[in-house]
C-alpha cells in the first residue's frame, strides 16, 4: 500500500490546529461534525476549548459527543449536559449529544466479532467530520486516539457496551460482566471504525493532539497526572497512520516517562487496534512524516 502522509506540528497552538488542517487539503463540507471527549467531571486533560475554538469555528461546525455506557457524570443525556457546560465547550459552538434521542445500527462489512455497530441517530445530520482526538492512554485499551473516539467516541450508550463486549450486550449494566478476550475488545473498536467510515463516505479528518499524556483517558475522573511532556499535533486523512504516527513519537522519545506510557500500551496489547484496522483496510502503518513547522 502506498505510504500515506502524517503532517507534524511540535506547536500545540489554536494557529497551529487551523494550519494543519488545512495543510491536509481536505475540505469538510455540508454540516460539519466534530467530535472530541467532553471529559469525565473530575479530570482535566481533555482538549481545552480555547485550543479548538477557532478551528470549530472556522469549520462552522457543531462538537458532537456520545453517553458512557460506565457509572459517571455523562451516562445521562441530563448529567452529560451538565457536564458538557461545566467543561467550557458551550461556550465555543454548538453542540450535540448524538443518541440524545435514541441509536441506529451501521452494517460491519468485515468484521470479526460485530455484524453491526450502533451509534447515536444524530449522526445521520452530518455530511463530514473532524475526529479531533486527545491521545493519550487508556486503561482498558492501552491508548486512546483517531480510532478510539472513532469507535467508542461515536458508538451510543449501547454501542459503547456493545463494542466492549465484542458484540455480546448493548445493555451498558451487563458490560463488566461479559469483557471479552482483550484482544476481542480491541478488533471490535476497529471494526466499529470501518462501520463509521463506510457511512460518512470517508469524509472525516483525523488530527490528534499529543499533549496532557497520562496514562489515563479523558474518561477517568481521576486520571494519573501526564508522565510525559506535551509532544505536539498529527494530522491525517488516514486513522492508523495518524495513530501509528503518534504512538512512534512516544515509542521514539528519550523523555523519561515513556516507559509507563509505553507498560501501559504493552499491557493492554494497545497495537492490536492498529493492526486489525489495517487488516480491514482502513488506512495504513506505512507513513510519512511531514513536519510544517
Amino acid at each position: 500500500m502506498e505510504k500515506s502522509k502524517v503532517y507534524f506540528t511540535k506547536n500545540i497552538t489554536k494557529e497551529s490546529l487551523i494550519k494543519i488542517y488545512e495543510t491536509l487539503e481536505k475540505k469538510l463540507s455540508g454540516k460539519v461534525a466534530v467530535k472530541i471527549s467532553t471529559g469525565e467531571p473530575g479530570g482535566h486533560n481533555f482538549l481545552n476549548p480555547n485550543l479548538i475554538k477557532d478551528l470549530v469555528s472556522k469549520l462552522d461546525g457543531t462538537i458532537v459527543e456520545c453517553n458512557t455506557a460506565y457509572a459517571g457524570r455523562r451516562n445521562t443525556t441530563e448529567e452529560h449536559w451538565k457536564a458538557i457546560k461545566e467543561h467550557g465547550f458551550m461556550d465555543i459552538a454548538k453542540v450535540d449529544i448524538m443518541d440524545e434521542d435514541g441509536d441506529m445500527a451501521l452494517p460491519v462489512r468485515n468484521g470479526l466479532h460485530l455484524k453491526e455497530n450502533y451509534v447515536g441517530d444524530h449522526l445521520a445530520s452530518y455530511n463530514s467530520m473532524l475526529m479531533l482526538s486527545h491521545f493519550k492512554g487508556h486503561a482498558m485499551g492501552g491508548f486512546g486516539g483517531a480510532l478510539k473516539n472513532m469507535s467508542i467516541g461515536v458508538a451510543s450508550s449501547a454501542g459503547k457496551a456493545w463494542i466492549h463486549t465484542a458484540g455480546k450486550t448493548r445493555i451498558p449494566s451487563e458490560l463488566w460482566s461479559n469483557v471479552p478476550e482483550q484482544d476481542f475488545f480491541l478488533e471490535s473498536m476497529a471494526e466499529a471504525d470501518e462501520s463509521v467510515i463506510d457511512y460518512m463516505k470517508g469524509n472525516i479528518v483525523y488530527i490528534n493532539v499529543i499533549n496532557n499524556l497520562s496514562v489515563d483517558c479523558d474518561c477517568d475522573s481521576n486520571p494519573e497526572p501526564p508522565c510525559m511532556k506535551d509532544i505536539g499535533i498529527a494530522a491525517s486523512i488516514d486513522p492508523v497512520a495518524v495513530d501509528k504516527a503518534s504512538l512512534d513519537f512516544i515509542y521514539n522519545s528519550d523523555d523519561p516517562g515513556r516507559d509507563h506510557f509505553i507498560e501501559r500500551v504493552e499491557t493492554r496489547h494497545g497495537i492490536r487496534t492498529i493492526e486489525h484496522a489495517e487488516e480491514l483496510g482502513i488506512g495504513t502503518t506505512n507513513y510519512e512524516l511531514i513536519n510544517i513547522d
